[in-house]
């Protein structure tokens, strides 16, 4: 596992040592950011179901100015502080271990606003309809936002949420998909 491009381009990153967390691969990462990106200037990411924090540091690699990194699994949090932290990247990043829910409910008391959120769930386990329709209840997505959902590729995901809708869709291999939404 590595950085794919930017400020931190081939730089290693740490995965969390147990079978808990599915990363995304590095063919999947570059993928989606080319499809959200390549590049950003400015804004903010949240990482949801963060594992190694693999999708969120690519993006501040990218240009994104802070991401928010949730995940409730003390292995995984331990992992993200150790890659921030070998990156330098501390001060443009919070973690939080907690659920995914719950976190959505913070940030939005907190009155957080995000231009990326990655969601990428143990496959089959979460309904991202139903997490979209928080993070928009919330209003955790800025206007013209988009939501990056990594799936099973069996698995069907909404053609659209409300005000979001599905922009793209892509299937790597037998069993990884990536849907976007803005």
């Amino acid at each position: 596992m590595r950085v794919i491009a930017g400020e931190h381009k081939g730089r290693a990153l740490k995965p969390v040592p147990n079978h808990k967390t599915r990363p995304t691969t590095d063919k999947v990462k570059e993928s989606v950011f080319h499809m959200i990106g390549p590049f950003f200037e400015g804004g903010a990411a949240l990482d949801l179901f963060a594992g190694s924090g693999g999708l969120g540091i690519e993006a501040l690699s990218r240009g994104v100015d802070t991401c928010v990194f949730v995940d409730q699994q003390p292995k995984a949090i331990q992992v993200i502080n150790e890659n921030l932290r070998t990156l330098r990247l501390e001060e443009r990043a919070e973690v939080f271990r907690t659920d995914a829910l719950r976190a959505i409910k913070a940030a939005g008391k907190r009155g957080l606003t995000f231009h990326y959120i990655f969601l990428d769930p143990p496959y089959k386990k979460f309904s991202y309809e139903e997490l979209m329709e928080q993070i928009l209840d919330h209003q955790l997505l800025e206007e013209g936002g988009t939501i990056v959902c990594e799936h099973d590729a069996s698995e069907e995901v909404p053609e659209e949420v409300r005000r979001l809708q599905l922009i793209k869709s892509e299937k790597y291999g037998s069993n990884i998909g990536v849907s976007i939404f803005q």
